[in-house]
């Protein structure tokens, strides 16, 4: 009896942690969270519910999104979908002692000095929304439309390289995705492979 109880609790375990490490899809149901953001609020993302949602994953010392940030070209994304009501929410989920981690100050000096427009900046030092979006690089770029489903999802653009002489020539998937979303189309590349740094997890407590 003991044995078999065991075996159940083990198969309990098991099936928790495969569920909790779903794979995230396109056409699915974005996954929910709650995050601390760089002014001290607590965001979460069924909050904005009804509209689409940008999630960019972050690293101020990757030079895949410096290529990005330096060339202006993340900051003119931002600007111009966060003004026809799109949420971008930036993600840090660099671990406290490794390259991107940055305190709340920090995360808001870097915003003002790229002169960056994000809805927010979400500090995910435990790498908790990391995980459940398997983010594996920076800039990791996720859509969510406003059903709550992940429209697109993968890289900014078709030019994996850190040169921003590459950035005129791309085809921005972002871009894409948002704007066939407002005119009531299909995201006709909904899934790309990211490209970028990786990101490093912080252990799991």
């Amino acid at each position: 009896m003991n044995r078999l109880l065991a075996s159940v609790s083990i198969a309990a375990v098991l099936a928790f942690a495969g569920a909790a490490m779903a794979e995230v899809k396109v056409g699915a149901p974005a996954p929910d969270f709650k995050a601390t953001d760089s002014n001290g609020k607590t965001v979460a993302l069924s909050e904005f519910k009804g509209k689409t949602v940008v999630m960019e994953w972050t690293n101020n010392g990757c030079p895949y999104v410096k290529k990005h940030y330096g060339a202006g070209n993340m900051q003119a994304l931002q600007k111009k979908y966060t003004g026809e009501g799109v949420v971008w929410l930036t993600v840090a989920s660099s671990p406290q002692g490794e390259q991107g981690y940055v305190t709340a100050a920090e995360a808001n000096g870097d915003t003002k000095a790229r002169g960056a427009a994000p809805t927010a900046v979400l500090l995910d030092s435990k790498s908790n929304i990391a995980r459940l979006y398997e983010a594996r690089n920076t800039p990791l770029m996720v859509v969510v439309d406003a059903k709550g489903q992940v429209a697109y999802m993968g890289a900014i653009d078709d030019k994996p390289t850190a040169n921003p002489a590459d950035i005129p020539g791309a085809k921005n998937y972002v871009a894409q995705a948002l704007d066939e979303l407002k005119a009531g189309k299909p995201v006709s590349v909904a899934s790309t492979k990211a490209y970028g740094c990786y990101v490093k997890y912080a252990p799991q407590s």
